[in-house]
């Protein structure tokens, strides 16, 4: 699940520098920043699910 989750946030990172979004706070090409904020929020979640039991 990480892996493809990292696969995919790469590749809306990429792509966000090609042709922003558009969406509230992600307009600007500098904003990719905030994509990979998500992504550490995502793993960490993922992670602590996995293996918080």
């Amino acid at each position: 699940m990480s892996k493809i989750l990292a696969l995919l946030l790469i590749a809306m990172m990429g792509l966000h520098v090609v042709k922003p979004f558009g969406l509230p706070g992600l307009r600007a090409r500098r904003d990719f920043w905030k994509i990979a904020l998500f992504g550490l929020v995502a793993f960490t979640v993922t992670v602590l699910i996995s293996h918080g039991r």
